[in-house]
């Protein structure tokens, strides 16, 4: 079955915290956070990431969210692997794919790719999933 899931991402909890500190040089931190997804994934994610940040507000995270609720009419778990780049305006897009083997509950077997945006004075990042389930 192919689906298209779409929606919006609401952040409840955001920490980062820096290491590896050099003078003159964009920061590194490590980042965690939990958010509601809303829409047609309906899911309470947990994630964690590495932040590249640079002086002009551009950077990258590379990061592994696990995603506990439902997809459609399934229930269970997985886990979304993503890559954001974010630009020196605020903007930012991302792409994430279902980790193989990471579907649990009703929700095994679980594969896909999307993405998560965000446009400066969007209120939410909003997200898209394009999945096939067994």
């Amino acid at each position: 079955m192919s689906a298209h899931a779409a929606g919006r991402v609401e952040s409840k909890s955001w920490d980062q915290r820096s290491y590896a500190s050099v003078d003159d040089a964009p920061e590194l931190a490590h980042a965690s956070g939990v958010d509601l997804y809303h829409g047609d994934i309906e899911a309470e994610v947990t994630w964690q990431g590495v932040t590249l940040a640079r002086d002009d507000g551009s950077g990258v995270t590379v990061g592994l969210q696990r995603v506990v609720g439902r997809v459609g009419d399934r229930s269970g778990s997985f886990v979304l692997q993503l890559a954001i780049a974010s630009e020196a305006g605020g903007a930012s897009t991302a792409t994430t794919s279902v980790v193989p083997g990471s579907g649990t509950g009703s929700l095994q077997g679980l594969r896909g790719q999307g993405g998560l945006s965000y446009e400066p004075g969007q209120q939410h990042w909003s997200y898209t999933l394009d999945y096939d389930l067994d």
